[in-house]
């Protein structure tokens, strides 16, 4: 998205058509986007940029992800579908996350990056700055990667 608010635009529509297909929990779902949208503009009290609007996004696939692995210790799987469900509906309005093969090449490079700034082979005490320059890496290329599958991915490769 280029222009400031043409997300929320996208998913007013979306939200329209949903509403005409009598699909309620798309309606709510894409309500809750909007919603979030709306009240981080608020709190910064000037339009959100694309990056602040996929942030949101983010955060809110995040949240929905602790919830549903609360529901399952909760033996309650009708309240992690309904979760996992409003996380497909949500990134449909993300950039494409990226595969393990992709990420796990990307986090390569960065590392024999990281190697030539540093002199010598970057070790597991070097992981924050190679986490803080793959997620550098993701952003500048308007890609997206859960934090977690980052971190992962660097800490296998500093370990082999």
């Amino acid at each position: 998205m280029s222009e400031a608010g043409q997300l929320e635009a996208l998913v007013t529509q979306h939200m329209i058509a949903a509403m005409k297909a009598h699909d309620a929990e798309r309606t709510g779902t894409l309500r809750l986007i909007k919603t979030a949208l709306k009240n981080k503009s608020i709190d910064k009290r000037a339009p959100l940029t694309p990056a602040e609007e996929g942030q949101a996004l983010a955060t809110m696939i995040k949240q929905r992800r602790d919830s549903i692995e609360q529901f399952i210790n909760g033996n309650r799987p009708e309240l992690a579908a309904k979760e996992a469900a409003e996380i497909v509906v949500i990134e449909e309005f993300l950039p494409k996350a990226l595969g393990e093969a992709e990420l796990a090449e990307l986090v390569g490079v960065v590392i024999v990056e990281l190697a030539a700034s540093l002199g010598r082979q970057p070790g597991a005490k070097d992981m924050g700055p190679a986490i803080k320059a793959v997620q550098a890496k993701l952003q500048q290329a308007g890609l997206r990667a859960e934090g977690r599958a980052v971190s992962d991915a660097v800490k296998k490769q500093l370990a082999g």
